[in-house]
């Protein structure tokens, strides 16, 4: 496609029917999704582009999810370049592994900076932008719109990204005025750089309200009318998934859509319509001050029942960090959340938050929830940004020390693979993707990676692809690539590992209690060195205890990365049913008879 003046559209978009909209969609072309993990994803249009019988869509996205599920279902995808693709707390995308496994579609893993950096410099008119070079992971070569430069000013090894144009830029949003602006309320994800890069921009929204009306509370951003190509007004049109402040998810039909056979998922969709329950539009609209611990946990909290291993790694991780850390929580990591959040409520105050990949910035702690986290957060966020953002302002300047992020696989020099391993058949088992963890393994102060269930498969001598590892170990190297010195740390459910780089590798520093050395030894696949003052993690007090259960998880939502597919099932449906219950009575409902 010729890039002289497509990204160039009339000042007044067309106002349209979500059909309408639908038709401006053609086999062949090259889509990106807005909105970001279940959030303001395009339902409406997805579902609308299921049943047209398209062919050969090009799916150029930072995630998969939901609606590349819905479209690998219809057959409509010919290649995907995404960094990351799973159902959240559902666990991996089924559709999209069969895909990828079998070869049937081809797949490009991206960084998330890349992809970033590849839609800049299509919406600045250029046909690369430099970016840093996840130095220590292999996805470079997984990525074909990145090469390898050495600056001739600085001398710096880096990457160049290619540009990528999106053909069409399927998005979900709060509102539009009537010229055509849309507004974006709270994390803003990928959307305005993708916005910025596509030649024609299709949105869906909740409303068309006056020209004028935009953008009045400061929760909000707006994506200027000459972006847009086409809208069209779909109220629930993101329903199951969250748009606030119009609705929460709704979690009980996510789980009916994860849990779909196949091919039944697109008629799931259809059957769950766009009729969004009266309880999630309360629940979008509820005050901060209202949800708190006594209602989301009426009832006591014994603080002196023994520490479950689960609380003792989000205890210990949360000591990790002080008053001047800033952490990050990534895609799906309710493990990091609990820690980031117990941490700023018990002893780091001034500990700054950022969540929904970065989209709500220095948020208050908080009670946790599913159905209600992404109000409480919104509404405390000092600032709402995207995900460029993210990276412009803090990623890349070295100011976030913690994003703690879960690995399918991890060797003994701290290198995790969430890319691919070998079955024992010699097939493929394909994982969700690396997201932005190639990124950021350097430009954190720590890298920080958990393995809830430590075993010889997740502890490995050498991971199969890497798809993370910090390539800038050196704590002279690091200050000069503009990098704060720090530490490589792995938790596990048996112990805690530092890398030392006198020995070349993760070694042991804290055994959890009660665990043995042979122990550790007998579970892991590499040879384990144990630090010379390794001692055991201090269990947690009952204080901490207490602040954990009643203040920060009382669902105990950390829980669902410790336990395995055969009894995740049971799990969910308690949490599901513990969150409607709080929610309920967050948001003034009386209890559900069933």
């Amino acid at each position: 496609m010729s890039q002289s003046a497509s990204l160039v559209k009339p000042n007044r978009p067309r106002v349209c029917t979500l059909e309408a909209l639908a038709d401006q969609v053609r086999s062949g072309d090259r889509i990106s999704i807005g909105g970001h993990h279940f959030a303001r994803l395009p339902m409406a249009m997805i579902g609308a582009l299921a049943a047209r019988g398209l062919s050969d869509l090009r799916y150029l996205s930072w995630a998969g999810g939901l609606p590349l599920e819905v479209l690998l279902e219809a057959d409509a995808v010919a290649e995907i370049d995404i960094c990351f693709s799973s159902l959240d707390i559902f666990g991996l995308a089924p559709r999209f592994r069969k895909a990828v496994e079998s070869g049937r579609v081809p797949m490009n893993d991206w960084p998330a900076l890349a992809l970033i950096s590849a839609f800049r410099a299509r919406e600045q008119n250029l046909p690369f932008l430099p970016m840093q070079v996840p130095r220590g992971a292999s996805v470079m070569d997984r990525c074909p719109a990145m090469h390898p430069y050495t600056d001739p000013v600085s001398g710096r090894d880096l990457a160049l990204v290619e540009a990528r144009e999106i053909d069409v830029f399927l998005m979900h949003a709060a509102r539009a005025d009537a010229s055509g602006n849309v507004e974006l309320y709270g994390a803003q994800a990928l959307d305005k750089v993708q916005a910025g890069a596509a030649a024609r921009v299709l949105v869906t929204v909740e409303e068309i309200v006056p020209t004028g009306a935009l953008g009045r509370d400061g929760r909000s951003v707006v994506i200027p009318r000459n972006k847009v190509t086409a809208i069209a007004e779909v109220p629930g049109g993101a329903y199951p998934c969250s748009c606030l402040p119009y609705y929460v998810n709704d979690w009980s039909a996510l789980r009916r859509l994860a849990d779909a056979a196949p091919g039944d998922l697109r008629a799931t969709v259809e059957a769950l319509g766009r009729d969004v329950p009266a309880r999630l539009q309360r629940a979008a609209r509820v005050p901060l001050a209202a949800i708190t611990p006594e209602r989301f946990q009426p009832g006591a909290v014994d603080a002196d029942a023994p520490a479950t291993v689960d609380e003792i790694m989000a205890v210990r991780i949360a000591r990790t960090m002080d008053n001047d850390c800033y952490a990050s929580a990534g895609a799906v990591s309710p493990l990091g959340n609990v820690a980031y959040r117990f941490a700023k409520l018990t002893h780091a105050p001034d500990l700054i938050i950022t969540t929904l990949s970065g989209g709500h910035v220095d948020i208050a702690p908080g009670t946790m929830s599913l159905s209600l986290v992404e109000t409480m957060d919104a509404a405390s966020a000092v600032q709402m940004t995207g995900g460029e953002d993210t990276y412009w302002v803090a990623y890349q300047g070295g100011f976030v020390t913690h994003e703690i992020v879960g690995t399918a696989q991890i060797d003994a020099q701290g290198r995790t693979n969430t890319l691919e391993i070998t079955k024992p058949s010699g097939g493929k088992l394909r994982l969700p993707g690396q997201g932005g963890m190639s990124d950021v393994a350097n430009m954190h102060r720590d890298f920080v990676i958990y393995v809830p269930r430590h075993s010889p498969a997740a502890l490995v001598e050498t991971v199969e692809v890497v798809s993370a590892g910090r390539g800038v170990l050196d704590a002279q190297d690091r200050i000069a690539e503009g990098y704060r010195p720090g530490d490589v740390m792995l938790f596990t459910n048996l112990c805690m590992f530092r890398h030392d780089p006198a020995a070349g590798q993760l070694v042991v520093i804290e055994t959890m209690p009660g665990v043995t050395r042979e122990e550790i030894v007998a579970q892991t696949g590499f040879q384990v060195i144990f630090a010379d003052d390794c001692t055991e993690v201090t269990a947690p007090s009952a204080e901490d205890l207490f602040a954990l259960r009643y203040h920060v998880d009382p669902l105990g939502l950390r829980r669902l990365e410790f336990v395995g597919a055969r009894d995740r099932a049971a799990l969910l449906d308690d949490i599901l049913a513990r969150d409607r219950r709080a929610t309920d009575r967050v948001i003034g409902l009386p209890p559900d008879p069933a």
